[in-house]
């Protein structure tokens, strides 16, 4: 656990927290304990809006207020993620200030200390809970790991958001899929960097597109690859969104994991979402891996579901007249 880290490395001394000044911790998620640390000193800095509302209902800040006087970076799965925020730190903890770098083995934490260690003066590694611990002094020598903007086929994308090397195979073969005309309102739900966006307003038929997403690093580069006054952005827990008004069109290809874990209920919620912001002669168009079980909460929540397409790993499906609920 990653309190269980913090507590070693405070109680060892490997983590010296100054006696003044703010405390970032990076990309914590929901769940995790903060305790360890002073709350009335620390910042959580994350892009993930559930996490992000998570900590904020907790009492603790969550506006970035650069310089800090330490940092705790909790670390993504990706590399490139896990370096860009490594190299935010350095810059954004004042010169000297102790930086430490907490992640599962799950992670990559072993192959992130090693890089570490090639170029900063990084402290012994701490063991505990399936996971490590180490701290850095911040300063230079990470500068060449900040996150900088890709090109994709004509799409801008940014480390640690989904699909950041290009168009994923099921967005694709949804975009493909759509019909020539869609209903006047759309939501894309899970808009990522605006792929599926972008094949939604070339159809007839739209008037607005709300484009939905939890990551914020992910919504600002649809900012940037959807240039239409058409569309919305909403930074935003797909799960529970509400548009402005009910629309005809939702749009969506779900992520099934939480973290590191499958967690084919967030799908699951997903779908509800979309029927819950539907108008009666609502059509839903959703991508989805085929061992996903989606059946149930499809039939549970549309009266129309049909299959449309899709490959020997992903399924399209058009579900039509979204159920009312009961009253």
């Amino acid at each position: 656990m990653r309190s269980a880290r913090i507590d070693l490395a405070l109680d060892s001394g490997a983590l010296i927290l100054p006696p003044a000044g703010r405390i970032a911790v990076w990309r914590p998620v929901a769940g995790d304990d903060l305790s360890a640390l002073p709350q009335d000193r620390v910042t959580v800095l994350t892009g993930f809006r559930p996490d992000h509302d998570h900590f904020r209902a907790r009492g603790f800040a969550t506006d970035p207020a650069p310089p800090y006087a330490a940092g705790i970076v909790c670390l993504p799965r990706a590399r490139d993620h896990a370096r860009a925020l490594l190299a935010q730190a350095a810059a954004q903890v004042a010169p000297g200030g102790p930086v430490a770098v907490d992640g599962q083995k799950t992670d990559g934490i072993d192959s992130v200390l090693k890089e570490l260690r090639a170029r900063v003066p990084l402290s012994e590694a701490l063991s505990k809970a399936h996971g490590k611990i180490a701290v850095f002094p911040a300063g230079p020598g990470l500068e060449d790991w900040a996150a900088t903007d890709r090109q994709v086929e004509g799409f801008t994308t940014r480390p640690g958001v989904f699909s950041a090397d290009g168009p994923d195979r099921g967005s694709m073969l949804l975009a493909a899929a759509l019909p020539p005309k869609l209903g006047p309102k759309v939501v894309d739900l899970g808009a990522g960097w605006g792929y599926l966006s972008r094949a939604v307003l070339a159809r007839q038929g739209v008037k607005r597109l709300d484009l939905v997403e939890a990551e914020a690093e992910a919504l600002d580069c649809a900012r940037l690859n959807i240039a239409d006054d058409r569309a919305r952005f909403h930074w935003a827990d797909a799960t529970t969104f509400r548009p402005e008004s009910l629309v005809e069109t939702v749009v969506m290809n779900p992520p099934f994991h939480t973290g590191r874990a499958a967690d084919p209920a967030l799908g699951a919620a997903f779908i509800a979402a979309a029927r819950r912001m539907m108008a009666p002669d609502g059509v839903l168009w959703l991508v989805a891996n085929r061992h996903l079980p989606y059946d149930a909460p499809l039939t549970e929540h549309f009266l129309d579901v049909e299959p449309i397409g899709g490959d020997p790993a992903f399924r399209l499906i058009r579900a039509a007249k979204p159920r009312r609920p009961a009253r």
